[in-house]
């Protein structure tokens, strides 16, 4: 055992009992990063200070996002009492199909119990109400979403949040970050300290550090005014700024900063600009429900048809021929999944 651990910490109290809400494709290393902690905080203290129960809506067996099936516990119909229930997201955000889900959340949570979200179940929790006026995160590529469609949520870019009873976290490792806080508030930080160290995690981050990796990191530049630049593109997709703005906002020449772009980024500022928006659209046609002219209008685009020659010339096929492949995949391996299920209860 570890030495720093204080005798309150080691106390035998009742376990807190976590519930793990897995939705269909969710993340395994959001989870994983979220229950290996309490585990760890049993093994370090020696005793049984949490307890975790799995669920599925309806107990069967849930495939992750890579396709690992984990069996869980229970389903919504009769889960033992617990002290908080976090909700494991999907990717992309599973929009509809959840009433059921959500009539339950806001009945645990009527009840007083701590509701959670985990990456994108924070997109749940809100789509139930439960974080209206109140500070919560998701996923940083999810982040506007969740504020056009909740503006009563306090979204925040923040790896966690905790605000009365709710927390969510961005998802990912994330998960463990929160985690560790939570058992510091219980315990101590000493046990969250050797808990981190197990799992060979160098630092815990706090909840307000960021998700993202820094923009000089991200690009592999460290050129002020070219990180000054790209964060003009990245914060100006909707309405994208001419090659001439762009310069006057960074306080260089126009030629000036197409040759800061050829030398450290291999391109012209409008070609990055272009493809940059060209991925953003790509990443809101697999994680969202927004029709082809919605997605090519959030990122710049002044028609349907310019947007989809701009698509196919990219990537060889069209914003509509991208989403039915989008649901080919997806309705493949729903049905590789089923079918595996109905083999093992035969």
């Amino acid at each position: 055992m570890v030495s720093t651990v204080d005798a309150q910490s080691k106390q035998s109290r009742p376990p807190l009992k976590y519930g793990f809400l897995l939705l269909p494709n969710f993340s395994l290393i959001a989870f994983s990063s979220a229950i290996e902690p309490l585990r760890m905080a049993n093994w370090v203290t020696g005793d049984e200070c949490y307890e975790t129960i799995l669920i599925s809506h309806d107990g069967e067996p849930v495939a992750s996002s890579f396709g690992v099936k984990t069996i869980v516990d229970c389903s919504l119909d009769n889960i033992p009492m617990l002290d908080a229930v976090f909700v494991c997201g999907a990717s992309p955000i599973a929009r509809t199909g959840n009433d059921a889900i959500i009539a339950w959340l806001r009945k645990q949570r009527q009840s007083g119990m701590a509701i959670g979200g985990i990456g994108t179940g924070s997109y749940l929790l809100a789509c139930a109400g439960l974080l209206n006026n109140h500070k919560a995160t998701i996923h940083w590529w999810d982040i506007e979403s969740l504020r056009e469609d909740f503006p009563l949520t306090q979204v925040t870019n923040n790896l966690f949040e905790i605000d009365n009873k709710r927390y969510t976290c961005s998802g990912g490792t994330a998960a463990m970050d929160m985690m560790l806080f939570l058992i510091s508030q219980r315990h101590n930080m000493d046990l969250a300290a050797s808990i981190s160290e197990q799992f060979v995690c160098e630092r815990m981050r706090a909840s307000d550090d960021q998700q993202r990796i820094p923009l000089k990191a991200r690009i592999g530049v460290s050129q002020p005014k070219l990180i000054e630049a790209v964060q003009l593109i990245e914060a100006n997709i909707e309405e994208p700024l001419s090659a001439d703005d762009l310069a006057r906002h960074v306080g260089v020449s126009r030629r000036h900063l197409e040759r800061l772009f050829k030398k450290h980024l291999q391109t012209v500022p409008s070609k990055y600009y272009l493809e940059l928006r060209l991925d953003r659209a790509r990443q809101m046609l697999r994680r969202t429900d927004k029709s082809v002219l919605q997605v090519g209008l959030a990122c710049g685009f002044s028609s349907a048809s310019h947007f989809s020659t701009a698509y196919r010339s990219h990537y060889g096929l069209t914003p509509r021929e991208e989403r039915k492949k989008l649901s080919e995949v997806e309705s493949h391996e729903l049905n590789v999944t089923s079918r595996s299920i109905l083999l093992e209860n035969h």
